[in-house]
């Protein structure tokens, strides 16, 4: 081989493979999809790996898998590197978002970012201007970067506290209207509102409480259902930091002497988040309650929502009906709706016309027309489900049975054919006969309609980071024992608290359910206008109670017996 020849062959080793070539040779498109791509590029100027991601034709894993290849990159795993501070402070947060990428470290002048699509020289470049170092770039999924440029350029509740001079006492004094409504337009209570919310998503949080009192603000979340103390604003921000909260539900500022409503809606990250708000005049001002939803979070199956093995399948065997009522009770907060909407979304196909009406709209569901009510102006839901039989359903989802009037029409509509699925407040599932009982409808119509009720319960899960072997308490053990309930020599579990879980030993919920469906005998009972004692007694031979299924939980692992007792203690009888 002369000089010329080994040339040539350490050019063409040294050449860059085509991006579609690696694809198609390691089987992670076809030929076809990478000409499609290319003819799709020509008119709209991405480049191939971002075209094929769209069209769906490669998943981003293997896209950028194929890039590291192509470009010689290293693929990381964000969640096991440590990002330092001085790293971030290279690049300003406003341009890291915008490009998705995130400074990962600083050495012998040289910035490692990460980035999800490599190899824009002007962005190369703006970050070399923007740091004065020179840039290597690594890769990383688009969603894992995103979460990490939230969590290391965030700005935290307590950060901005501190940067105010924390939650010391003041006075608002007797500030004029005209006084607030500047304040509430000054960046720092805008900012500040803001912090306050996106640290809340942050956290999970479902709802947002912030309370005045003598000499100081109290700020909490329910995080997993518990109210968590939060460092308050300082006391002086009050009645700005409320104003605003109203300016952006729409609210009038003026009125701070009657209890109001109002609505919010966000964008958070790539989320939709819809805010209800709600104020409420104490001795010491407004109190405020934020209730977040995300509107684009995805409805959950039953299985993520606690349901396992057989109940889950006779459950979707009930639904599958194509008439009578199916009722889950509980008490507010306790996801009711939730469970629903999974449902639904595990039976929808296109040859069910589906329809809800609810108060208000939670989940946004594919294919479902979805009514909200305006008891402001007369549509009640009442009156909203009167029209609904005049559309033609298959299923109706009525969000509350609040009335004797719904009751009446859900009834009607269960008894013509249709599937009625709804909430009612009662402790248990027995519990809701009685209810509609006492609503004034006569038994002979529960008994011919209704045909299952689920009553449930939400308890904290146990962190999985930070899970170890718990030793039963004297005390628990007691509790339990007093309710009948032997708990031998099972193994339970608890979480120690980490980072992970705010030191809180849990992260995340799962439901207690019992499920209660009318046979013929306990239809029998219902005409017999027995009490729902007599009915959960003669139910108990094929129920397992909400407190069967808290001790089950706790025994897997899931939960711990502090949660079952707490949440499920006093859950009617199990024998």
């Amino acid at each position: 081989m002369n000089e010329i020849e080994a040339l040539e062959r350490l050019s063409r080793s040294t050449e860059r493979r085509p991006l579609g070539e690696i694809l198609v040779g390691s089987g992670h498109t076809t030929a076809g999809a990478v000409e499609e791509a290319l003819v799709a590029q020509r008119s709209s100027g991405e480049r191939l790996g971002r075209c094929l991601l769209r069209l769906g034709h490669v998943s981003e894993n293997a896209l950028l898998a194929s890039l590291a290849d192509q470009l010689r990159l290293e693929l990381v795993d964000l969640a096991a590197l440590d990002v330092p501070r001085d790293a971030t402070r290279a690049l300003p947060v406003e341009f890291a978002r915008a490009h998705g990428v995130l400074p990962l470290s600083v050495r012998d002048g040289v910035l490692r970012v990460v980035t999800s699509d490599p190899g824009d020289a002007r962005r190369i470049e703006d970050i070399r201007l923007l740091s004065g170092l020179e840039v290597a770039e690594v890769l990383a999924p688009a969603v894992d970067i995103e979460e990490r440029l939230a969590e290391c350029y965030q700005v935290t509740v307590e950060g901005m506290i501190e940067d105010l001079g924390g939650g010391e006492a003041g006075s608002d004094g007797a500030q004029s209207l005209h006084d607030i409504e500047v304040m509430a337009s000054e960046p720092t209570v805008v900012n500040l509102v803001n912090v306050i919310i996106s640290s809340a998503l942050r956290e999970r949080a479902s709802d947002i409480h912030i309370v005045p009192f003598e000499r100081s603000l109290e700020l909490r979340y329910r995080i997993d259902g518990i109210l968590q103390v939060i460092p308050p604003p300082p006391r002086h921000l009050q009645a700005a930091l409320i104003s605003r909260i109203k300016i952006m539900a729409d609210m009038n500022i003026a009125e701070r002497y009657l209890p109001q409503d109002g609505h919010i809606q966000i964008q958070h990250g790539t989320k939709r988040v819809d805010i209800r708000v709600g104020t409420m005049p104490t001795v010491y001002g407004e109190s405020v309650v934020l209730r977040l939803l995300e509107k684009d979070g995805g409805v959950q199956t039953l299985g993520s929502l606690g349901f396992e093995g057989e109940r889950a399948r006779r459950l979707e065997r009930l639904v599958e009906k194509p008439y009578g009522i199916f009722l889950a009770t509980g008490p507010t907060g306790s996801g009711k709706t939730t469970t629903l909407y999974s449902l639904i979304s595990g039976f929808y196909t296109t040859e069910r016309k589906i329809l809800t009406i609810e108060d208000p709209v939670e989940y946004e569901l594919t294919g479902v027309a979805q009514i909200p009510v305006r008891p402001a102006r007369g549509f009640t839901f009442a009156t909203g489900l009167r029209a609904i039989l005049r559309q033609d359903p298959d299923v109706i989802m009525v969000g509350e049975i609040r009335d004797v009037e719904t009751a009446e029409i859900a009834i009607r509509a269960a008894l013509t054919g249709h599937l009625v699925l709804s909430t009612l407040h009662t402790n248990d599932a027995p519990g809701a006969v009685t209810r509609l009982t006492d609503m004034g409808i006569e038994p002979f119509l529960i008994a011919s309609s209704l045909e299952a009720v689920l009553a449930q319960r939400l308890v904290r899960t146990i962190c999985a980071a930070c899970r170890v072997p718990a030793a039963v308490t004297s005390e628990v053990r007691q509790k339990l024992a007093a309710v009948g309930v032997d708990l031998g020599t099972h193994a339970y579990w608890r979480g120690a608290g980490c980072r992970e879980c705010r030191e809180t030993g849990y992260r995340g919920r799962t439901g207690l359910f019992e499920l209660l469906v009318l046979d013929a005998s306990l239809r029998d009972l219902v005409l017999a206008r027995r009490s729902s004692a007599e009915i959960r007694r003669a139910a108990l031979a094929s129920m397992i109670t909400i407190r069967q299924d808290g001790l089950e939980k706790a025994r897997a692992g899931a939960t711990s017996l502090d949660e079952v007792v707490r949440v499920a203690l006093g859950e009617g009888v199990d024998e």
